[in-house]
């Protein structure tokens, strides 16, 4: 990873904000500074540093209990939906299971669950999109409303600005700032090239930029 603040490649977005106050947190009120900085804030308030962060020896039951939560918070960032975000987590730990005599350590395990939460996001994205009559739930659950309500306004507006994000930059925005992942874990987890990763965090990142921004 290159540049100051986790940035990708050093892009920094030039588009600035007309007028009023700035909706960006943030001395620079560009992209990147603001989810960088909401998604970690977030990540302190559910409970503690990246998902990457695992010693080389746990059982299934430890790793359960260090990582479930923000993956559930990973997942949820993906879906926008608790119960779903819920569902998707239990079948990556119910496949952890399956294939634990398989994985050397506990940082393979955890990269197992990584790959298994966006997998396990895609594919409940990719059904919803066929769904007909689909309405975004707004009840979170009670840990997740707790942390949400500990944002502030500003970081409370970048996390719904995520939402509006296609599927595959979003991955990369939340995996990096949220997960506290480095490019090429990035690509492992989202089963993309580096260089995928790079041009899709500019693009995801020029695409919040105007989100956030609001109508022209």
């Amino acid at each position: 990873m290159t540049g100051h603040g986790g940035n990708f490649g050093g892009n920094q977005p030039s588009q600035q904000f007309q007028g009023g106050t700035p909706t960006w947190p943030g001395p620079e009120n560009n992209a990147e500074r603001s989810v960088e900085t909401t998604l970690t804030r977030l990540r302190a308030l559910d409970g503690g540093g990246s998902i990457a962060e695992t010693p080389a020896r746990l059982t299934l039951e430890d790793l359960y209990r260090m990582h479930r939560m923000r993956l559930v918070r990973l997942a949820l960032l993906l879906v926008d939906e608790p119960a779903t975000a819920e569902d998707v987590v239990q079948e990556a730990f119910t496949g952890l299971h399956r294939h634990w005599a398989n994985l050397r350590d506990g940082a393979a395990a955890v990269g197992y669950l990584r790959t298994a939460v966006v997998n396990g996001s895609r594919s409940v994205l990719r059904r919803r999109k066929t769904a007909r009559d689909y309405t975004p739930p707004h009840a979170v659950n009670a840990r997740s409303a707790e942390s949400l309500a500990m944002l502030t306004a500003e970081h409370q507006a970048v996390v719904q600005a995520l939402s509006q994000l296609p599927p595959r930059q979003r991955e990369v925005l939340v995996l990096r700032y949220y997960g506290g992942l480095s490019e090429a874990e990035i690509a492992e987890a989202a089963g993309i090239s580096k260089g995928t990763v790079k041009s899709t965090a500019s693009r995801a990142l020029d695409a919040l930029q105007k989100i956030m921004a609001g109508p022209a």
